[in-house]
């Protein structure tokens, strides 16, 4: 396809493995769909890119059900149709090991409007859309049996992009740096911190921690904080306003219909802090891929 004029293609890839990022035994093929698409969609929303099309490559099982490939292809086929993403090809392969979903998705956006992990000063407020926690809270009602709905399950299942809101924060150059919570808050928080060359106070009492989470991490005996900035997959946008744009964000979130809430500030001091009640912290180490 022809790129299109006066803008960058932006380029993600992503693979989902089973038994890694996602688990048969609870997690329904429709929604295994559209997760793999949700995930590539998330780093185009980190850049403000909006979707243009995609590619989708599967390694099978030989006895995976094919009743379990339709639900599959449907769930991944309705993001796809929700976000206006044409499918344009992909591969389709037979594997002696667990299932795998490999999505490339390609996107577009204006040079001026393109988000960065870098950019962020000190002083810059420091904002989080949605809620954290909720999906790795959910996942541990799922990993407990619990049953297969409620607010943190589903959001767990059938993450939501934030694409329109990631758009609109690039368009309007409300935001100086930009990322999104694939691997939690706390992984987040400090590589945008890396890459702007900042360091960030992040306040606790701000997080917004939805009560179904907390009560969740609570009943497992973690603090519903910890469990919260750690957690992955709540594919929310982490983003860094200068204060004199900050007044653009009321009408960004309003036509975006997504929350967002203020939860700290970048500093000249490099480090990532958590401040609570008893005093400043390091923050947790994130989710690692390879720990």
């Amino acid at each position: 396809m022809a790129p299109a004029r006066n803008r960058l293609d932006v380029v993600t890839v992503d693979a989902l493995v089973d038994g890694v990022h996602f688990d048969r035994r609870f997690t329904p093929p429709e929604a295994i769909g559209h997760r793999a698409l949700a995930v590539n969609l998330s780093d185009l929303a980190a850049m403000g890119a909006e979707p243009r099309y995609g590619l989708l490559s599967l390694a099978l099982p030989a006895d995976y059900p094919l009743d379990e490939f339709d639900r599959l292809a449907l769930g991944f086929a309705r993001l796809a149709t929700s976000h206006h993403l044409h499918l344009i090809g992909g591969n389709l392969t037979k594997t002696p090991g667990p299932l795998m979903i490999d999505v490339t998705v390609v996107g577009t956006v204006k040079p001026r409007g393109a988000l960065l992990r870098a950019g962020a000063r000190p002083g810059d407020e420091v904002y989080v859309s949605g809620s954290i926690g909720t999906a790795a809270a959910g996942l541990r009602m799922l990993q407990a049996g619990s049953p297969a709905d409620g607010e943190c399950v589903e959001r767990y299942l059938r993450p939501l992009p934030r694409v329109r809101l990631g758009v609109l924060l690039g368009r309007n150059r409300a935001a100086s740096a930009c990322m999104d919570l694939s691997d939690g808050l706390a992984d987040a928080t400090q590589q945008v911190a890396r890459a702007s060359g900042v360091g960030m106070i992040i306040d606790a009492a701000a997080l917004p921690i939805a009560a179904a989470a907390s009560a969740r991490f609570a009943a497992d005996g973690t603090d519903p904080v910890v469990a919260a900035v750690t957690g992955g997959d709540d594919y929310e946008l982490l983003f860094t306003v200068r204060p004199r744009r900050r007044n653009r964000l009321r009408t960004i979130t309003r036509q975006a219909d997504t929350p967002i809430t203020r939860i700290g500030v970048c500093t000249a001091d490099p480090g990532v802090r958590l401040h609570r009640p008893e005093g400043d912290v390091p923050m947790p180490r994130g989710y690692g891929h390879f720990r």
